[in-house]
């Protein structure tokens, strides 16, 4: 018989730089979970993706543990990788911060493919790229 699930959350957290204080503490302690043991197994299980915001997905049961469901790194996140830096542009349709070549663009298309809403590549390239436009980084296409 299944668990009974009590709630589930869902945070975005820096891979590997998870304390049991905000926003971990405030928003998994009402819940009754150990959030030194939430911090330990999120740490260990996303210590390879360093540098990046993970979103994880935290199903709560009744009996007071828990499951981890982690998700790819935003979009966002893996073009200031990709290009070096740190933000988009406060103002994306004058003032542009970098470029994307088709490359890069398949490149992040493929990491980022089990978490978009389709199994085309061409369409998660299109997809990629409007985040990039978005964020004021000329594309190549």
């Amino acid at each position: 018989m299944a668990k009974e699930i009590k709630s589930v959350h869902k945070l975005y957290l820096e891979a590997a730089k998870a304390t049991p204080g905000p926003p971990v503490g405030p928003s998994l302690s009402p819940t009754g979970i150990n959030t030194g043991d939430f911090c330990s197994k999120f740490n260990e299980a996303t210590k390879d993706l360093a540098g990046y915001t993970v979103p994880v997905i935290i199903t709560i049961y009744k009996d007071r543990t828990f499951s981890l469901e982690f998700k790819t790194p935003p979009v966002s996140d893996y073009i200031r990788k990709e290009l070096g830096i740190k933000k988009g542009s406060a103002v994306p349709n004058l003032e542009k911060v970098g470029k994307l070549t088709k490359e890069q663009l398949i490149k992040i298309a493929e990491k980022k493919m089990v978490d978009l809403n389709t199994n085309d590549i061409e369409a998660a390239i299109k997809i990629i790229a409007g985040t990039a436009k978005q964020m004021g980084v000329e594309v190549e296409i």
